[in-house]
């Protein structure tokens, strides 16, 4: 594995596994989100469970979707939230591509909002890159060519840029 990951440098944070992992969504930091107005706010164990729970979340979920629901919420890992998602992919709300972006800008503004150390951890990455060293994912990490999106890294900076703009 270390042959994959990169070290922190004076000018890239890669935190897939490494002093940053707080800001990987498989981190053990509880996120609590609302599941309907009906229901109220409810508890997931990782940021991870509510990206992948608001895959199905529907404007008004099917009965199959909203089950699947509550099993991605209580799954024991992050990677079992993943894992149910995927083998679901067909059950997707259908505007998913669309607004997953958003819908992860959010749940990290929520991580940072709930929990003062992944602020903490966040602002002490200064003005560095932030890179989700993730060699399997293209899209939110770097991938295997390391020539990715990386839109988790991106996201996080453009956060960190936020919060520092409201501390001045």
């Amino acid at each position: 594995m270390t042959a994959y990951h990169k070290v922190d440098t004076a000018d890239r944070v890669c935190f897939y596994e490494q002093d940053f992992y707080v800001l990987s969504n498989f981190s053990a930091f509880t996120i609590m989100w609302e599941w309907t107005p009906l229901v109220g706010v409810v508890r997931f164990d990782t940021s991870e469970a509510v990206y992948h729970f608001l895959k199905f979340k529907a404007n008004v979920p099917t009965a199959q979707q909203f089950q699947l629901m509550e099993r991605i919420r209580s799954a024991p890992s992050a990677h079992e939230a993943f894992k149910l998602a995927e083998r679901n992919k067909h059950l997707r709300r259908p505007d998913w591509d669309d607004v997953k972006v958003d819908v992860m800008r959010d749940i990290l503004r929520a991580k940072v909002d709930q929990h003062e150390y992944v602020k903490r951890k966040l602002l002490a990455t200064g003005d560095r890159e932030l890179v989700e060293d993730s060699w399997r994912d293209d899209f939110w990490g770097w991938g295997p060519n390391r020539d990715g999106k990386n839109m988790l890294g991106k996201l996080w900076m453009e956060i960190r840029a936020e919060i520092a703009e409201a501390q001045s």
